[in-house]
């Protein structure tokens, strides 16, 4: 081979070599991500993203290393607790690398580390508490293993943001058992609910029955008082018309007789008395009928009744004024005065029920109280 061509070729494999140590020289970093530079074996540099240049055959490119945080799930480990039971836990780690040169040159492989920890750890956690406080107890678990991984993983240049229990699972017949206490809770609290609804329902009913009774009792005393405060009236209204009337014996005794009928009808009359002085009623009635209508009045009533007091008849029109001027009260003004007589009885009831020690009862007391009418 001629010496000239052997210089070329030397010249093509030197400029292809030097095209490719440029091409290798020339990289650039994606955002998020960290490059460990080694030249000569030893630690050079830390490369941040953008574009950078290796000096060919010194640099080379150590590890790419991912600054974003990351999610490691852990498979279950069996842990027991103080109680001896066996439980399955899974864990999740979220950690973020902060010390590139540090997670590359200080740790061989910080993931089967963290993970190591965490199950050494979880395991002193768990074996300090019984079952209930383990499953009630998340975040304490959660703070206490998050905290010795990252005290630990610090020098590692990781950065443990956070520690998350997925599941506890315990054991099935534990399972079984804790699903039956749990249904006997809740019957006893339905149960007591239920007897707190019928004791509340027995106290509303009792109360309202109470209330029932006092206004029912307060009813029928203020309908007994204006009843005979009615009659009371009609009494005397019919005994001053009579009186203004200046009613003779012989008026009085034709009534006397009239009524005798009435009291013969009634049913429950098995035994009819005639009462004495029946027959000095008709004759009353006879000697005032057989006189002439023109008599004198004086001489009349003094020829029948010896030694009754002279009687003057009044005439029409004096009956008329004398039953006009008699009327009835305001029916309005009666029911305010009865109502506030009843309040009034009710009040010193109640006072002399207190000083007595003893309750007040309208219905006991009815029939006791002589200052109502109808015993009320």
């Amino acid at each position: 081979m001629e010496p000239g061509n052997v210089v070329g070729i030397l010249l093509i494999l030197l400029l292809v070599l030097v095209v490719v140590s440029v091409f290798r020289a020339i990289f650039k970093v994606h955002q998020g991500y960290t490059v460990i530079v080694e030249r000569l074996g030893r630690y050079h540099k830390t490369y941040q993203p953008g574009l950078h240049f290796l000096v060919p055959f010194f640099d080379t490119i150590r590890q790419r290393i991912d600054m974003r945080e990351q999610v490691v799930p852990f498979p279950p480990q069996t842990v027991i607790t103080s109680d001896n039971i066996n439980v399955s836990i899974d864990t999740v780690i979220y950690y973020q690398i902060t010390n590139p040169e540090a997670a590359t040159y200080e740790i061989a492989n910080p993931m089967s580390a963290i993970e190591q920890l965490s199950v050494t750890t979880m395991r002193n956690i768990i074996g300090t508490m019984d079952m209930e406080q383990a499953l009630t107890g998340r975040d304490q678990i959660n703070g206490q293993l998050r905290g010795v991984l990252d005290e630990a993983t610090g020098r590692w240049g990781i950065r443990v943001s956070r520690v998350e229990l997925k599941a506890i699972d315990p054991p099935a017949t534990v399972q079984s058992a804790m699903e039956q206490q749990m249904k006997a809770e809740r019957d006893r609290r339905a149960a007591i609910l239920t007897a707190e609804g019928v004791k509340q329902s027995a106290i509303l009913t009792a109360e309202g029955e109470k209330q029932s009774a006092i206004l029912r009792a307060e009813g029928q005393a203020q309908s007994t008082i204006l009843k005979a405060q009615g009659e009371s009236r009609a009494i005397l209204q019919v005994f001053d018309a009579i009186h203004r009337g200046n009613a003779d014996p012989k008026l009085l005794s034709y009534e006397y007789i009239r009524m005798l009928p009435q009291i013969a009808q009634s049913s429950s009359s098995k035994l009819w008395m005639i009462p004495s002085d029946l027959t000095s009623a008709l004759d009353a009635v006879s000697k005032g009928f057989s006189q002439p209508a023109d008599a004198d009045d004086d001489d009349s009533d003094a020829n029948d009744v010896p030694g009754a007091p002279r009687v003057r008849f009044p005439e029409k029109g004096e009956i008329a004024d004398a039953l006009a001027s008699t009327n009835l009260p305001d029916i309005d003004q009666a029911l305010a005065d009865a109502k506030g007589e009843a309040n009034k009885a009710t009040d010193v009831a109640a006072e002399s029920g207190q000083q007595s020690g003893r309750r007040y009862n309208p219905d006991a007391e009815a029939g006791q109280r002589p200052d109502l009418p109808g015993g009320i």
